[in-house]
């Protein structure tokens, strides 16, 4: 941040409450205004996590910052059920957090995720009028960067749901499922742990 400006930190959100996108609130608490989607909060308390955001939104939140307009927004549940995404109006860009990331998703069902969520929660970032898009992990991309990435999870989930179809059990997903086709996509320990729980999910939806 120094490097990019010497004045205070006036505002912070968290997209979600895992330790890597929430780990300088206690730091900033006293100095800078904290906020996170309400489940995101609930989440950092569950898990018993340090530094609360003390203010919670939950469908849209926004601030003015030098006469542009920054917009919180709550589209649903996908890698966790607390997560938001940034939009910037004027520069048409959108902070996804790890609603989009330039790899294999991580589905935290410990924590409210869902695939079938995520579907849809991507379709409500897609109605926004964005160019560009910052994923929560990886090289800053494009609009259909997102787009692409959407259509590769749904390619995961069909995959899976015919594996299920198949009589494979939880075990046999690991090793039977195939992504290395899929750019960026790879049997990554945080996709490996989501296995499981996609599979109930897809189970459910044969």
């Amino acid at each position: 941040m120094k490097s990019v400006t010497d004045k205070p930190i006036k505002y912070l959100l968290n997209t979600h409450h895992h330790g890597d996108h929430t780990g300088g609130n206690q730091s900033l608490l006293a100095s800078t205004e904290i906020v996170a989607h309400r489940n995101a909060r609930a989440n950092l308390v569950k898990n018993s996590m340090p530094g609360l955001p003390p203010i919670t939104f939950s469908d849209e939140v926004s601030v003015n910052l030098g006469g542009k307009e920054v917009r919180a927004r709550y589209f649903g549940a996908g890698h966790t059920n607390g997560d938001a995404v940034i939009y910037f109006p004027s520069h048409k860009i959108v902070h996804t957090g790890d609603l989009f990331v330039r790899g294999a998703a991580f589905i935290d069902y410990a924590n409210g995720g869902s695939s079938d969520a995520w579907m849809k929660t991507i379709d409500g970032i897609l109605s926004l009028d964005f160019e560009t898009a910052i994923p929560g992990h990886g090289a800053v991309s494009k609009r259909q960067d997102l787009v692409e990435w959407k259509a590769s999870f749904q390619k995961v989930r069909d995959r899976v749901r015919e594996l299920t179809k198949q009589g494979k059990s939880k075990e046999e997903i690991a090793s039977l499922l195939k992504v290395d086709d899929l750019p960026g996509w790879n049997m990554s320990p945080f996709f490996q742990k989501s296995l499981p729980g996609l599979y109930d999910e897809m189970a459910r939806a044969r």
